[in-house]
């Protein structure tokens, strides 16, 4: 009988675990890892930039983007409130749809906006006059009508609208809903135009154009709508 020998690798037979690297692959694995590495600092560094971590000129309390982002959340607030209501009380399902969009489509926004403030370690609220970031003769006239009519800014329905609101349905709701929310889009959008011209951070000035665009269309609708069922605007802020 004949015994096979296992024939072994050279460097397994010297307890090794393979080829041992040469200087010239050990010097490629560095340079691989110095590669690896600076591209992870410029992701992290992308990163920062794009979430504003780090930065130094991120907007103060008093600024036109601050201000926008708290007013414009607390506006856009009161809209998703009043759109809620379509859902149980309008007789119309046009209304109901448009309602649905300003619901979600604000409701967004205001998350949106309220993440900005955050990140830029501002207040949520701010206890100073609303719209003091506004040039003041672009905020003048309708602060005037809006505090005659009892609420902060323009545009914005009193607690005895919204009261009255709630207690109505069908056409009657309607009618109220779409006067109530055409005003509510003309405040805003005159709010949105300024923060889109004068705002510090393309972000913002880019969500306040789109918030110009998009009311401008709605009011467009909801006078179409509100003449259909035999209704007239209420006068502007």
């Amino acid at each position: 009988m004949t015994a096979t020998t296992a024939t072994r690798r050279p460097d397994a037979a010297a307890g090794g675990d393979g080829p041992r690297p040469t200087g010239a692959s050990r010097a490629l694995v560095g340079v691989l890892v110095a590669v690896i590495a600076v591209a992870l600092v410029a992701l992290g560094g992308g990163l920062a930039v794009a979430l504003g971590i780090g930065r130094t000129d991120a907007p103060g309390t008093s600024s036109v983007d601050a201000g926008f982002a708290r007013d414009m959340s607390t506006h856009h607030t009161q809209a998703v409130e009043m759109a809620n209501l379509a859902a149980t009380r309008s007789a119309d399902p046009q209304v109901q749809r448009l309602a649905f969009d300003i619901a979600s489509t604000q409701n967004n926004q205001v998350g949106r906006m309220r993440g900005w403030l955050s990140l830029w370690g501002l207040p949520l609220t701010d206890d100073g006059d609303v719209m003091s970031w506004m040039g003041s003769m672009d905020a003048m006239g309708g602060m005037r009508t809006a505090q005659a009519r009892g609420v902060e800014m323009p545009g914005m329905a009193g607690e005895d609208d919204l009261a009255r609101l709630r207690s109505l349905r069908g056409t009657p709701f309607d009618v109220l809903f779409l006067q109530l929310m055409i005003r509510h889009h003309e405040g805003g959008t005159a709010m949105a135009g300024y923060g889109a011209a004068h705002a510090q951070e393309p972000a913002v000035r880019d969500l306040a154009q789109s918030i110009v665009d998009t009311q401008t269309a709605e009011v467009t609708t909801m006078q179409d709508m509100l003449r259909a069922d035999g209704g007239t605007p209420l006068p502007a802020d």
